[in-house]
């Protein structure tokens, strides 16, 4: 029986330590999946740990089975059929769905296990539980539904009443965590539950496109606290460590969002939208241009066949058009070329932390040619060719000398400083923050309109057919 006592105890570490080594697997991309497994197999080792703690009746056992198999099979279909492009949407509503999940845990011990909840910290836990998981859940849902193209930012959202009522729904908030110990199943815990998910869309729904990837970052920051409440709340360590990895690591990775786009945390949450008027996804007026020069993919090629040294922007065009296998394609050649190739990744590019990374991971681009901007930013002066793959905010020069431009002091790629650049955009349409871009206007820039796969195609051919493909094979 003592053996059986400890069996829970050593799945428990046994799945804390497999989580470890997948999160550590995690840094690099070549072991990036396999950690991934390890990950899931921890946290499968932790549900079942704690399963053999309960003492679960036959029915209990089959909603078990139920909810399960529904969820596995929902997370499967979604992963087999969502696009790269809806990466960052995808990863909002698995936000959302852990805080739900943390929150109905908390639900359901203080409704049907109320002897479970008699101490002190398994309260506090509730009361965590509860107020985050209802904030990430509904806060993910907005953010989603806003980089989906569902929701946009209203305009009635910019006035300063908008901190009024989030204000009041605070005190509710706080008022309902007050009351909660004293009436574990009553009015307390349905004030918590309304007014926590009404603040969490209260907050969420003034930002703009622009700040969407440090909301992402800080939303699953917000599930890792409410599973590390809800570990409490049933007792198990696996789900505390994992949510307390969480919970550091988004903190740490919004940090980092926010030094990127030059945004403290609190003018991200309280200081309105910036880029709020411009449709997810760039848009915006085209007007305002005056000095544009445009070219053909065969020009762009002619530059490239002629180049030493190229560097590729991707941006959430790149993503949209799916394009990342033909630029691996484009790239391979130009290195059989003799050509040095790498890629420039903005910390933001896209629309969440390592989106880019990702889509270039997946069409085998070696990692060792992903350079941050700290590190490529020295090399633009000597770079032959940079060619910027639907990116827009991210290598705009006016964020370095333009002070009333609402990029003014955010770190950019400084592609201006190249020899010639290539911009591949379908229009001139703008960025996340709806403003103009001064590199497309630059002398030495060059903009190449178009579908980014179908440009990267053309170019292809483009290079083939000046015999470039030849010289390889000889």
């Amino acid at each position: 029986m003592a053996g059986l006592d400890l069996l829970p105890a050593l799945i428990d570490l046994g799945a804390v330590l497999l989580l470890a080594l997948g999160i550590k697997g995690l840094s690099k991309v070549s072991t990036a999946r396999s950690a991934n497994g390890l990950a899931a197999l921890a946290m499968a080792l932790a549900v079942l740990g704690l399963l053999i703690q309960q003492p679960l009746s036959p029915q209990a056992w089959l909603w078990v089975a139920i909810g399960t198999g529904l969820g596995g099979l929902l997370g499967l279909i979604t992963a087999q059929r969502v696009p790269m492009t809806a990466m960052p949407e995808t990863v909002a509503l698995f936000n959302g769905c852990g805080g739900m999940a943390s929150l109905l845990v908390a639900l359901g011990v203080a409704l049907f296990n109320p002897g479970g909840s008699s101490g002190l910290v398994e309260q506090i836990s509730i009361v965590i539980s509860v107020f985050v998981g209802a904030i990430t859940f509904s806060g993910s849902i907005v953010a989603m539904g806003k980089l989906q193209g569902w929701i946009d930012t209203p305009g009635w959202t910019q006035s300063t009443m908008r901190h009024s009522v989030n204000i009041s729904l605070a005190v509710a908030c706080l008022a309902g965590a007050i009351a909660l110990p004293g009436d574990m199943a009553g009015a307390p815990l349905w004030l918590l539950v309304v007014a926590s998910s009404l603040l969490g869309i209260g907050v969420t729904l003034p930002i703009g496109g622009a700040d969407m990837p440090v909301v992402i970052s800080l939303l699953n920051s917000y599930s890792g606290v409410a599973a590390a409440a809800a570990g409490f709340v049933v007792g198990s360590q696996m789900l505390i460590v994992a949510g307390a990895m969480v919970g550091a690591a988004g903190l740490i990775l919004t940090q980092v969002m926010c030094t990127a786009m030059n945004r403290s945390l609190v003018s991200v949450l309280f200081g309105g939208a910036l880029g709020g008027s411009a449709p997810v996804g760039g848009g915006g007026e085209e007007a305002g241009y005056t000095r544009i020069t445009s070219c053909s993919a065969e020009e762009c090629a002619i530059a490239l066949e002629a180049a030493e040294r190229v560097v590729f922007v991707p941006g959430y065009g790149l993503a949209v058009a799916q394009a990342q296998h033909a630029l691996r394609e484009l790239s391979k050649l130009l290195e059989n070329h003799g050509v040095e190739v790498t890629y420039a990744i903005h910390p933001v590019a896209g629309r969440m932390p390592g989106h880019m990374n990702v889509l270039l991971a997946e069409a085998d681009v070696p990692y060792e040619q992903l350079l941050e901007m700290d590190t490529v930013n020295p090399e633009f002066p000597r770079t032959d060719v940079v060619i910027v793959l639907g990116a827009n905010d991210v290598v705009n020069p006016d964020a370095k000398t333009d002070s009333t431009s609402p990029l003014y002091g955010m770190p950019v790629l400084e592609v201006d400083q190249a020899r010639q650049v290539f911009v591949v955009k379908r229009s001139l349409g703008a960025g996340y923050a709806g403003i103009k871009n001064a590199l497309f206007e630059l002398p030495q820039t060059a903009m190449v309109f178009g579908d980014a796969k179908a440009v990267l195609n053309g170019l292809l051919s483009e290079l083939r057919s000046m015999g470039v493909g030849k010289k390889v094979a000889a």
